[in-house]
């Protein structure tokens, strides 16, 4: 899909340049040959790092920390030996696959599809950027079907209402994919970044279980601060700069799609039966917290451990959400005949995930493999005593990963892949300055999302051009990334507000979880 357009200009340059990266399987291949590398001029030339927290008994003195050739016999012997186990406990791993067994029958069964247009199709005019807005954002639980189903569909429910259909399109895009890690509660997202984080403070602390709603409280206040910013950009600045829509010259030619029929009564029903079945699982948790016996109560922990089990039982909670409604759904409305046709979905979900198994198998090596090399660490002290001596405020080394973040997506696209690489040094730097994993994971997320919608890079991001080109035959690469920008401005300003302000009044960021660490952490090396 390219265009002169894209060719031009700083965006043709940041595409020319994205498209020399490799994959980004082979990048965390490359990644791991320059760790060896790394790691053996490092053990020659004798680096070392004083312990923040252990002293030496003998010297009485902060222990000496050293950097280990990946080369040397015992990592040699590690690597070969513990491979399966290296990739089998990549905590990632098994947060995705759980979630998306249930997420893909969900999706596979039409239940996502079903409720976007369920959502959008009678809104009112007045209120139909921010519907559409908010649905976006609710839809990243829908993986995919966010882009497939209501980008397309936003364009259609605007050309109903004699609006500028790429202004549809375009506030659809900056909802799915600029609110891509705002919503209202914590999903599949979440297990996929925590799991990473996880893996990124192991390379340094032991001891320190993260879980997935240690965003919750955050990412629910982007949906409400970026859904207004997204819907001025739409009304006040992208639809007046489209001009003036005709409807009627449209009609001709669009005959009226699928994605836009009315709901039949087996969808129908299907969506009170998915509700029933989201209800009903929402009890049966609750009951664990507070029922008989509190299987997801710590009674015995201290006050502030006593609700480990219950965020360590999140990903369970979304994989039965997920799998009970949308079995529900698929049953009433004749997408699931027996049990037959579910373990089919759950299979094509595991299918789904296969170029992720592949990336998570050279991910899981390149975080083992910076931990042996005690190289992890050794950066964590230094930039830590670094950063801790330039006297910047936590706030400001938040917003430098913000805007670090934002810049690096406009070259590799994928949130998880950007994650493994940042997070190994910036989580355990930042945890030995006193942020926690939860901040430094939140702040990740604001930098990744901003800029997803000016890249031509983004998986998408063709996709979108197509669904605008059905409208605006004229509307290249360049349109695209021009009339996203603007989004994209405001989300970063918002964005990095919203993090400064977060920080500077010290609020919780999810149930337990909190800007800065209640306790000194110790690292295990």
């Amino acid at each position: 899909m390219s265009t002169a357009a894209s060719q031009k200009g700083l965006l043709g340059k940041i595409e020319r340049a994205g498209n020399k990266l490799p994959d980004p399987v082979f990048l965390f291949l490359y990644f791991i040959l320059a760790l060896m590398v790394v790691s053996v001029l490092a053990d020659l030339a004798g680096l070392t790092a004083s312990h923040p927290t252990e002293i030496d008994e003998t010297t009485g003195t902060a222990r000496q920390i050293g950097a280990v050739s990946l080369l040397s016999a015992d990592n040699i012997r590690r690597l070969w030996v513990e491979m399966p186990a290296t990739f089998t406990h990549f905590h990632p791993l098994g947060y995705v696959l759980v979630v998306m067994l249930g997420a893909g029958v969900a999706e596979r069964a039409g239940l996502f599809g079903t409720a976007m247009r369920a959502g959008l199709r009678k809104a009112p005019k007045a209120m139909l950027t921010p519907l559409v807005v908010f649905v976006g954002m609710m839809g990243n639980h829908a993986a995919d079907a966010g882009y497939v189903v209501l980008i397309p569909l936003s364009g259609i429910i605007f050309h109903a209402a004699r609006r500028h259909p790429v202004a549809g399109i375009a506030a659809g895009f900056a909802g799915v994919s600029g609110g891509f890690s705002a919503n209202l509660i914590p999903g599949q997202l979440d297990a996929l970044l925590f799991g990473l984080t996880q893996a990124s403070v192991e390379t340094v602390f032991t001891g320190i279980t993260v879980n997935i709603a240690g965003n919750w409280y955050f990412i629910a206040a982007m949906t409400f601060v970026f859904l207004p910013v997204i819907w001025f950009v739409t009304d006040k600045i992208i639809e007046p700069r489209l001009g003036e829509w005709n409807p009627e010259t449209a009609e001709a030619t669009l005959a009226q799609p699928q994605s836009d029929r009315e709901l039949t009564e087996g969808e129908k029903k299907g969506l009170k039966r998915a509700g029933l079945a989201v209800l009903g699982i929402c009890l049966l948790w609750a009951l664990f917290v507070w029922g008989p016996g509190t299987p997801l109560i710590e009674e015995e922990a201290p006050p502030e451990g006593r609700l480990s089990p219950f965020y360590q039982s999140l990903v369970a909670f979304f994989f039965l959400l997920f799998l009970a409604a949308g079995w529900a759904y698929g049953k009433a409305a004749g997408k699931i005949e027996n049990h037959r046709d579910l373990v089919k979905m759950m299979a094509g979900s595991m299918a789904d995930m296969s170029y992720y198994l592949v990336l998570a198998f050279v991910a899981a090596h390149f975080v083992a493999m910076f931990s042996w090399s005690n190289l992890g660490l050794i950066l964590a002290v230094f930039g830590a005593d670094f950063l801790g001596s330039s006297g910047l405020p936590a706030w400001a080394l938040l917003a430098a990963i913000i805007v670090v973040s934002a810049l690096i997506n406009l070259f590799v696209g994928s949130a998880s892949a950007k994650w493994a690489l940042l997070g190994p040094v910036l989580v355990p730097m930042l945890m030995l300055l006193g942020i926690s994993h939860e901040m430094a994971t939140a702040a990740y997320r604001v930098g990744d999302s901003a800029t997803n919608i000016i890249t031509p890079l983004m998986s998408f991001f063709p996709l979108i051009l197509i669904f605008a080109q059905r409208w605006d035959k004229n509307f290249g690469l360049g349109s695209l990334a021009a009339t996203m920008l603007p989004y994209s401005i405001g989300l970063m300003l918002v964005g990095l507000a919203l993090t400064i302000g977060w920080v500077v009044l010290d609020l919780p960021l999810g149930p337990g979880a909190g800007v800065f660490m209640d306790v000194p952490v110790a690292p295990s090396q």
